[in-house]
């Protein structure tokens, strides 16, 4: 199990100790100080399209019209904190968030 998340961040730091606490031992990816492999960016956007992006971000709020017309990867590539969070990968898929069907999908999941 893989979680891509920022420490700055409420949400991502409850989904990483809930999922401790239920005895997973996830994989941290930061976001910002790690970034996130082309690879994984293409599997994110594939699994959530457009979806990827936090459209309530300050950050987004922050970008000129123009930057936030530009290719979603590429727009992901140079602001990773644009990423909706966290991002939890597991041996069943991707998952985005931390609302319940989430929770119950990920304290689940087998295999760390």
């Amino acid at each position: 199990m893989r979680v891509f998340a920022l420490k700055s961040c409420d949400t991502c730091r409850k989904a990483i100790g809930d999922l401790r606490a239920a005895g997973h031992a996830p994989q941290i990816i930061d976001i910002r100080a790690d970034g996130i492999s082309a690879a994984d960016l293409a599997a994110m956007i594939d699994a959530f399209g457009d979806g990827a992006i936090n459209r309530a971000s300050a950050t987004w709020r922050g970008l000129a019209p123009e930057e936030r017309a530009r290719d979603i990867a590429a727009l992901l590539a140079d602001h990773p904190t644009l990423l909706k969070r966290p991002v939890i990968q597991t041996e069943a898929g991707w998952t985005q968030g931390w609302g319940p069907a989430v929770r119950q999908t990920c304290l689940q999941a087998a295999g760390d």
